[in-house]
């Protein structure tokens, strides 16, 4: 793997683009290894890939799948994006991270088109099951983040349920640290960031002994989150072959708009 450049390793963001090519920073590292980047980085990459392409009308990223081929590597990436299906109501996206010419990840995002529709009066968000982030009094639920440079750019509060303890959970996340350098975190990657967490957030086994790894995530939603926390409201089902599926609500303050899952591997330490 490239050792990363001495300004890299200073550098607050995850990535800095320079045209197709991502140079990424050490804080992309994730909790299995830190030679491997968290999965909400490539997710929020890729999201942020698909904001830029251009569209005929206004549109909004409806669902975003990135299938995970490979560990992702703290390291350079190149980055390729192509439009699948250019329409008047949808565009499709398809986007290839590489590192070393080799295809790591692969994603796949729809886009739907954005119009003003006069909806009837029972038609309203449904508020979140959970505390709401400013009215939780504990600290952060994830505990020492020195091994997981990703999560230490977040907060997290725990809205039910905790973090490390088995079983369903629901933790509110506050991006803070930049994932493009010299760009906002936009409110589809805070969306795709906080997804990504499902495995996580809703873990059934200890993490002393097992990794839980997920294979893929997919995102959709009905709307874009509104402020800086987005709730993942969390839950795991195993099978009895190595496999599972983490899913969850996503919500902000106002309501759930969207949904998150990730296909998981199950393997012993």
């Amino acid at each position: 793997m490239d050792t990363p450049r001495p300004d890299l390793a200073a550098m607050d963001a995850i990535y800095r683009l320079d045209g197709a090519r991502v140079e990424t920073s050490p804080n992309a590292a994730g909790p299995w290894d830190a030679t491997m980047q968290h999965g909400s980085a490539p997710t929020a990459l890729c999201a942020w890939a698909a904001e830029a392409i251009p569209t005929a009308v206004p549109m909004q990223v409806a669902r975003l799948t990135i299938d995970l081929l490979r560990p992702v590597p703290v390291a350079p990436l190149d980055i390729e994006t192509a439009v699948v299906r250019e329409g008047k109501k949808i565009q499709l996206i398809a986007i290839s991270l590489k590192a070393k010419g080799v295809e790591v990840a692969r994603a796949s995002v729809l886009k739907v088109r954005r119009a003003e529709v006069e909806l009837p009066d029972t038609v309203h968000d449904t508020p979140p099951n959970a505390t709401l982030p400013h009215l939780v009094a504990a600290p952060d639920p994830f505990g020492d983040t020195t091994a997981n440079r990703f999560v230490s750019g977040l907060q997290m509060r725990a809205g039910r349920g905790a973090f490390r303890t088995p079983g369903p959970a629901a933790i509110w996340f506050k991006a803070e640290r930049p994932i493009i350098e010299g760009e906002a975190i936009t409110p589809l990657m805070r969306a795709c960031i906080t997804a990504d967490f499902c495995n996580g957030s809703a873990s059934m086994l200890p993490w002393e002994d097992y990794t839980f790894i997920n294979g893929d995530l997919t995102v959709s939603l009905a709307r874009y989150p509104v402020g800086d926390w987005v709730l993942l409201d969390a839950e795991t089902w195993l099978g009895d072959h190595g496999g599972g599926v983490a899913f969850a609500g996503l919500a902000d303050e106002r309501g759930y708009f969207g949904r998150a899952v990730q296909s998981l591997v199950i393997e012993k330490r």
